[in-house]
């Protein structure tokens, strides 16, 4: 019986080293990913727990490009401009797409059959001019189209502009630039009575393009905000 009681003592004697050295184990574990994770946040008090100092430190993420252009995407734009026609350039940009992987697809069986003696050298010159033709044709509508402005919003604020064009797939791309850094009209060289005109930033050599006269401007106000007087 008083070995029985000794080894319980024993057992009770060892069990709070091990959890207190446990505790103190996870407590600096913890603090040093919570010194990682939320590098520069002010230390909490040390009257926190350890997984509330863990939760605080997760909590306070740092703001990234990528979080301001989510803000930006969620605030409500007034339209200023936009070109009806930009819905038969996404056609026909796809249908571009649809006609090279065609010629592409049909080129290896062409070259097989004539290894094979089944297809004529006329067959295969034809084809691969064919196919080269259709790849310089997508390239340079992609490249035109790529830089056709479908439509253009502002913000509340009159400070960010919301310009949409397609993509190489031709799908819908926004981007986001700032009023003041938007070349008007007039600092581009261009005239309001121009077929095409030319949307040019400061900060960018890149261009993009949109016509008055194949499009409509929504608000007069908002666009002489950005483009300057249309008279």
């Amino acid at each position: 019986m008083s070995n029985l009681s000794f080894g319980c003592l024993q057992i009770r004697s060892v069990l709070p080293r091990r959890s207190t050295s446990h505790i103190l184990f996870c407590t600096r574990g913890s603090c040093l990913l919570t010194g990682l994770i939320s590098c520069g946040v002010q230390p909490h008090s040390s009257g926190q727990t350890v997984n509330q100092q863990s939760f605080h430190g997760r909590l306070i993420p740092k703001v990234t490009g990528l979080a301001k252009y989510s803000d930006l995407a969620k605030q409500n734009y007034t339209m200023i401009y936009t070109l009806p026609h930009i819905k038969l350039l996404r056609a026909v940009s796809r249908l571009k797409l649809l006609q090279t992987a065609i010629t592409v697809v049909i080129l290896p069986p062409v070259y097989v059959l004539y290894l094979q003696g089944d297809a004529s050298l006329f067959l295969v010159s034809y084809t691969t001019g064919l196919a080269l033709f259709a790849g310089v044709m997508l390239y340079t509508a992609s490249h035109f189209f790529r830089r056709v402005v479908g439509m253009m919003y502002l913000d509340p604020t009159q400070t960010t502009l919301k310009v949409s064009h397609l993509t190489f797939w031709g799908k819908r791309h926004d981007i986001y630039l700032p009023v003041s850094d938007v070349m008007t009209i007039g600092d581009t060289g261009d005239s309001v009575n121009e077929t095409i005109l030319k949307l040019k930033r400061y900060s960018s050599p890149q261009t993009l393009y949109f016509s008055l006269n194949f499009g409509h401007v929504v608000d007069r106000q908002g666009f002489e905000k950005v483009f300057g007087n249309l008279k």
